[in-house]
């Protein structure tokens, strides 16, 4: 079992690379470690994630607003928000070859220590910050050092009295952000599911004192009705893993993730922080900037609770695709694919990178000229492919592997009847369909 399981991620990589999902990064110069290029269609798929993220979280509330935040901030917010004291890793070294390992992580330990035949020695844990340091200006000295953001979270909280102000919100409501944030981490692997650099997804609820656990509760139930309902995760895959007061964040009270079953084990997917005031405070502390919220109804001033439900994006991705992946027996009707197993990839259609592949029938131009017209029509309304090449039975192969919910094919009976066949991805169903009705058949559809 554990065999197929690191069998199906190389599966997902090979796939990832040969279709265009995900590349390694800088490949050309030998790479750089964990790092990664999304290509045309990984790019759609991601970008279909995020916008879904926000249309759930933030289009279809009325208690969150977005903001969008720098990745270089004064460095003063990260001194108020305990990242230069608190964000760390105990790290130990290997005396032998003086590579560095995180204390916690037994089997890497384990593993680097058979490679020096079970004789590697450590040094005493010392503790290593995870943000990116940097210098702004042609000067690299102390007086010019700044940070690559951590986290999102800062932003919401440096500009949460700008918020109040020009949306006139009242408690409860929630910012939001989509962005980059970076963790110098030594330990990183699996794909894209722990890199360096990586996108958040992640809104602050703020919530008066005393009813954040109720919010906190409500958090997470959305949150997983999020990963079921939205992007179709099996419900068997996903759990819930709640941290010991010992491995909480120095900001959070409580914090709760929900993990996957991905083929290297349980991973965080998501996670749901409750933040108390931690932050507002150090921040209206160390600024001297009064930034409490006031009850407009009673004139009571307080530093509002927030509860911080986050997530990856890529990690949600590698969890779509894995979710998504299916061996089937040959269906295409590709007589050079009758041996193989075919590759199937059911994503949600309101993910999938290509919602729409038009294929004429053949290279003929009577079939080629009104087939591109046709697909030329529907890129007004989706992501759509076009493609002539090789047999029909391959090009469907083609399509179902990058997870094409609906092919459109234009054949020698359209010229007549002016109708073009859908095949279903799914259900392998064909539907006859006119071609003046068809891009509102496929609106209906999608």
């Amino acid at each position: 079992m554990v065999k197929e399981k690191e069998n199906l991620l190389e599966k997902i990589v090979s796939l990832c690379k040969r279709r265009g999902f995900v590349f390694p990064g800088s490949e050309i110069y030998g790479g750089l470690a964990n790092s990664w290029d999304l290509g045309h269609l990984g790019n759609e798929l991601f970008n279909n994630i995020a916008s879904l993220w926000w249309k759930k979280f933030v289009q279809e509330r009325d208690d969150i607003v977005g903001l969008r935040g720098p990745v270089i901030m004064n460095p003063k917010v990260w001194e108020a928000s305990g990242h230069l004291q608190s964000f760390t890793d105990p790290l130990v070294e290997c005396k032998i070859c003086h590579e560095r390992f995180r204390q916690d992580k037994d089997e890497e330990l384990k593993e680097h220590a058979e490679s020096h035949k079970g004789k590697a020695e450590w040094t005493e844990p010392k503790n290593f910050n995870l943000l990116f340091k940097t210098y702004i200006g042609p000067v690299e000295d102390q007086q010019h050092v700044a940070y690559l953001r951590g986290e999102l979270a800062q932003t919401m909280f440096t500009d949460f009295k700008a918020i109040l102000e020009t949306t006139r919100k009242r408690l409860p409501f929630g910012i939001a952000q989509i962005g980059k944030a970076f963790r110098n981490e030594i330990t990183t692997g699996n794909f894209i599911f722990r890199t360096k650099e990586f996108t958040i997804a992640e809104l602050e609820y703020f919530v008066k004192p005393g009813t954040e656990d109720e919010h906190y509760k409500n958090w997470d139930k959305f949150i997983l009705k999020f990963l079921i309902d939205d992007l179709k995760l099996a419900k068997n895959k996903i759990r819930s893993h709640v941290h010991s007061k010992e491995k909480l964040a120095h900001y959070s009270k409580g914090t709760v993730d929900l993990e996957y079953e991905f083929p290297f084990g349980w991973g965080e997917l998501t996670g749901l922080a409750s933040r108390t005031d931690f932050d507002l405070k150090n921040h209206e502390k160390l600024s001297g900037q009064n930034i409490k919220y006031k009850d407009s109804e009673t004139g009571e001033e307080f530093l509002p609770y927030v509860v911080e439900p986050t997530c990856g994006l890529e990690r949600l991705m590698l969890a779509v695709l894995i979710n998504s992946y299916e061996e089937v027996e040959p269906r295409s009707g590709d007589e050079e694919a009758v041996h193989e197993k075919e590759v199937v990839l059911r994503l949600p259609k309101a993910l999938a990178p290509i919602k729409v592949a038009v294929l004429p029938l053949s290279r003929k131009e009577e079939l080629t000229k009104p087939a591109y017209e046709i697909y030329r029509d529907l890129q007004k309304h989706f992501m759509c492919q076009y493609d002539e090449t090789a047999s029909i039975g391959k090009r469907y192969r083609r399509q179902d592997e990058i997870g094409t919910p609906y092919c459109v094919t234009y054949d020698f009976d359209s010229l007549n009847d002016g109708e073009v066949t859908v095949r279903d991805r799914d259900t392998m169903k064909q539907e006859r369909v006119v071609i003046g009705e068809l891009a509102e058949y496929l609106l209906k559809k999608l």
